[in-house]
């Protein structure tokens, strides 16, 4: 199964891409796109009864709509197609169209319970499993929305819970919940439009739901307490909101635009599985802002009084701005002594990101509630091969050469036995392996079936399909190793024919050009988003530092993220997640991810406090007293927004999605430490160092 599990994880243009084009156009090959059925408890195929018996299921399924062809122990004798317990093991080719993946796993599923219902009486113990990549993916998208849907559940009460708390009032408290509701059921509602064009990666989803609810929640607190801050200084409910909507707005619009950043740079990865999220982070973003600048002020002005409406028996609100005025004023007396305190320990946690592993990990990660992933481990354990991991080498001779010459026949004869000889080959399928006779030549292609010779051979001989079963047992990184190896061979020294070439394709050749395709594009991508915030923050604030030090800053948010990451899942923490020992690998997406939607949320905050202390200055405060007052007037905000965007990713920890799981610990993680550590210490400290030089070349 490849990292993303996801068919909308495309890489137009690469090797594994244009061995798939083949399969599907020079090849005509029924099998470019498969899916396994493992047959429990059923007679042995070698038997009558047990030939029988296949007979039947395989027909059944050669009917079902999207079938493109059935290929099990009757057409090839062989042992590999059936288990070590002699269960059969059928590879059926599928065919459909973008997006119907899912439906056409419903026809087949319902194809074998009428099977199954029909068979049971005569064998009750026989059960039918499907797995393989179209399998696995429309399980992972049911859990998937299932998992959002229970992570939901369990933190919007707790929200609900904090924003009373936060506000003292009922009705203040349920407004940022419904913004965020709002925003997750529009986005999803634009994402559906979407799929209907471009199918979209599994965990958009998920993406969404976080992202949605943490941005919306926030965007109403800081509207919602903008406002109150001006009733409380006196103005009336029309001024207090338009002083909220213009100056809240803005700080918006601003961080919304931050946070966008992000999401574009994943444009530039030419992985589209990468690009749907990228569109849907800013599918979300853009609705959470619009969110909060359009709908809320016009909630907020028709409520009126209710504003304040509190539960029974809850104190009403107190100026807590004396806190955080006080915690402004030490910051900003003893600054390097905060540096020191904390900047040194968040420091040596980033320091951790150097021991990240990224590579895909061993062992079993994908959900074992999902009956294709049970099944698909079941068909590990009893075949004589992992047939998750088959490799496909397309072999092309040069001008004037075809199979059906003695050259060409021998040289692929010398590449299968190439392949044969490697110890991580369980088995390799040619048309040169389809006769049984040692020293058999082209001539014996006539009496190689049509379908079957033209699965692995091209309509003019020009081109021959080898394909590689892995051992049992082989794991996704070694296969995908395998196909490093065999990429950086010589073919004219395998196949001993001078002009030959080789391209390699299959899930492990996919996971090898994923990851590459992601680690040549990180850099630039990285850039990308620095270069933009930059821009972006200095038109805003027209300042040189005060940009060049929110993207240390944030750097130093995602690094320490990355650091959390690497000591609790592939450290000694991993009971802390869940997880039964410490994972040897990650997910070659997870930089970009983690990257990306945390460069952007970490700007978030700085955004708050800078646009505040921002105000001051123009209203005449000195740097000292528009830090102080920046804090005083955010740093409850500031608070209560991270603790709830925190409590919304952790409740996507509990999950059983692994990269789901990483990526909910990380954002919580970067979030916590951005609106705790950074943003209210290290950052006030190095506002106040800098002094006057804060707002060069500007005033």
């Amino acid at each position: 199964m490849n990292d993303a599990l996801d068919p909308s994880a495309q890489l137009r243009g690469s090797e594994s891409a244009r061995v798939e084009a083949a399969l599907e156009q020079q090849f005509k090959s029924p099998f470019a796109k498969i899916a396994l059925l493992r047959i429990a408890a059923a007679p042995d195929p070698r038997t009558a009864e047990g030939e029988a018996l296949l007979k039947q299921v395989t027909a059944t399924i050669r009917r079902t709509p999207g079938v493109q062809g059935v290929l099990s122990y009757l057409d090839r004798a062989d042992s590999l197609f059936m288990g070590q317990d002699a269960s059969p093991i059928i590879i059926v080719g599928v065919n459909a169209p973008k997006g119907g993946e899912d439906a056409l796993m419903i026809r087949l599923r319902a194809t074998t319970d009428a099977l199954h219902a029909l068979l049971e009486e005569k064998y009750p113990a026989l059960t039918f499993g499907w797995t393989g990549e179209a399998a696995v993916n429309a399980d992972m998208r049911r859990l998937s929305a299932a998992e959002t849907r229970a992570a939901e559940w369990r933190v919007l009460p707790l929200t609900l819970m904090l924003l009373i708390i936060a506000f003292r009032s009922l009705v203040c408290a349920i407004l940022p919940v419904v913004c965020g509701a709002l925003t997750i059921l529009v986005s999803l509602a634009a994402l559906a439009v979407v799929n209907l064009f471009w199918p979209v990666s599994i965990i958009v989803v998920s993406i969404i739901s976080m992202v949605g609810l943490g941005l919306s929640i926030d965007y109403a607190l800081l509207i919602v307490s903008r406002y109150r801050d001006g009733l409380d200084q006196g103005l009336s409910r029309g001024e207090a909101l338009a002083q909220a909507a213009s100056r809240g707005g803005r700080t918006v619009v601003l961080s919304g635009l931050t946070v966008a950043i992000g999401f574009a740079a994943m444009l530039l990865v030419r992985v589209s599985e990468v690009r749907s999220i990228g569109i849907g982070g800013l599918v979300v973003t853009t609705v959470a802002v619009l969110v909060a600048r359009t709908l809320l002020p016009i909630v907020l002005a028709w409520m009126g009084p209710w504003i304040d409406a509190a539960p029974p028996g809850l104190a009403p609100r107190q100026n807590t701005g004396q806190a955080w005025r006080r915690w402004g004023n030490w910051v900003t007396r003893h600054p390097l002594s905060v540096l020191a305190v904390t900047g040194i320990p968040l420091a040596l946690l980033a320091a951790q990101a150097g021991n990240l592993r990224i590579d895909l990990p061993r062992g079993r990660w994908l959900p074992e509630s999902a009956q294709s992933v049970r099944v698909l481990h079941e068909i590990d354990s009893v075949a004589r091969g992992n047939f998750g991991q088959i490799i496909q080498v397309v072999l092309y001779f040069p001008p004037q050469v075809t199979v059906h010459d003695e050259a060409g026949w021998r040289a692929e004869s010398r590449l299968v036995r190439f392949f044969a000889r490697d110890a991580r080959v369980q088995h390799v399928w040619a048309v040169t392996t389809l006769s049984a006779m040692p020293l058999a030549g082209p001539e014996t292609l006539r009496r190689v079936p049509e379908e079957t010779r033209r699965s692995l051979l091209s309509a003019d001989g020009g081109a021959a399909l080898v394909e590689l079963l892995p051992r049992q047992g082989l794991a996704a990184t070694d296969a995908a190793d395998l196909v490093r190896d065999i990429r950086r061979t010589n073919p004219q020294t395998l196949t001993g024919l001078a002009g030959t070439r080789l391209e390699v394709g299959g899930v492990p050749a996919f996971n090898v050009d994923y990851a590459s395709a992601i680690r040549n594009t990180m850099a630039t991508l990285v850039l990308s988003v620095i270069g933009a915030t930059l821009i972006v923050l200095s038109l805003a604030f027209r300042s040189v530092l005060i940009p060049l030090k929110a993207v240390g800053l944030n750097l130093l948010s995602v690094a320490a993220a990355f650091g959390a990451v690497a000591l609790v899942f592939q450290g000694p923490g991993s009971w802390i997640v869940g997880l039964d020992h410490p994972m040897d690998g990650g997910f070659p997406i997870l930089p970009v991810l983690v990257f990306c939607i945390v460069f952007g949320l970490s700007m978030d905050y700085e955004v708050f406090i800078v646009a505040r202390m921002a105000e001051g200055r123009r209203a005449g405060l000195g740097d000292r007293e528009a830090l102080v007052q920046s804090l005083a007037g955010t740093g409850r905000v500031i608070s209560f927004a991270a603790s709830i965007m925190v409590m919304i990713f952790g409740g996507f920890v509990f999950g059983e999605f692994v990269l789901v799981k990483i990526l909910g610990f990380a954002l919580g993680i970067a979030v916590f430490l951005d609106a705790t550590v950074i943003r209210l210490a290290v950052g006030p400290a190095l506002v106040r160092l800098a002094g006057r030089w804060n707002w060069w070349p500007g005033r």
